[in-house]
């Protein structure tokens, strides 16, 4: 039996119906021999951390969070604890809105570290490609934001961590880890490419065959009071039909996952 060349890590809080979509589809499409898991609780309390404990092919951490660490910290401290873990070349993080979508996936990734030289591979934004007319109103828009003479402050663009692979080793020599007060994985991209390595962003259109992510999801579980958007019921209700499509894929297989 061969081992497992990558681990995923994937954060929990308070979302019990994603947790277990997305732990069911990453079952049903890997293996042992090719992937571990762990799912780091961020003291959910709820229905998740039951369905997590029940799961033998997990390695659950159940994480005691201070009261004063904020969501952005929660996540990051969560992937160091986490990764401290790891014991595979390779590892991926992901969020419990990210659904695996075919078995193949893990050769997909793994086969963009077609050198020594590549610390990373996964998204920015992995969203369905976009219209021609929502193109073109952006393109008008960053124009009329040169005109006007607003400063323009540019994107910095990082692997995320709803999808992103790294090389385990290389993390360890040449970064802090996921917490560093910034974006989880910002910093961790910046100081790997100033070390000489290469992160590979994925087309969207292309990992999207492989990988889909529900974004927002887990905002919109879990609203913020000052969040106008993600806490309507629109949201929710647009968020449901989504899951039902997933649910009903699997349920057609009768998993028991």
């Amino acid at each position: 039996m061969s081992e497992p060349q990558l681990t995923v890590i994937i954060p929990n809080y308070k979302t019990p119906e994603l947790t277990k979509i997305c732990l069911r589809l990453l079952r049903k499409y890997s293996s042992p021999e090719q992937v571990k898991v762990i799912v780091i609780d961020n003291a959910s309390n709820d229905s998740s951390i039951e369905y997590l404990r029940q799961l033998k092919w997990i390695k659950l951490i159940e994480r005691q969070v201070p009261p004063e660490e904020s969501g952005p910290e929660m996540h990051a401290r969560a992937l160091d604890e986490a990764f401290a873990l790891v014991d595979t070349p390779f590892v991926m993080i992901m969020h419990t809105d990210t659904f695996i979508l075919r078995p193949d996936w893990v050769d997909y990734l793994l086969g963009h570290f077609d050198s020594d030289r590549v610390a990373g591979v996964g998204s920015w934004k992995l969203e369905p490609p976009k219209s021609f007319i929502w193109k073109a109103a952006h393109y008008l828009e960053e124009k009329f934001r040169i005109l006007s003479g607003k400063k323009y402050k540019k994107e910095i663009r990082y692997l995320r961590s709803h999808c992103a692979v790294y090389r385990s080793e290389l993390v360890r020599q040449h970064t802090d880890g996921f917490f560093d007060n910034e974006s989880a994985g910002k910093n961790m991209h910046l100081k790997l490419v100033s070390a000489g390595y290469d992160m590979h962003f994925l087309p969207s259109d292309e990992l999207g065959k492989f990988i889909c992510h529900l974004n927002h999801a887990t905002m919109i579980l879990n609203p913020a009071a000052s969040d106008r958007k993600t806490g309507k019921p629109p949201a929710r209700a647009k968020l449901s039909r989504k899951m039902q499509i997933f649910m009903d894929v699997l349920d057609s297989q009768d998993l028991d996952l």
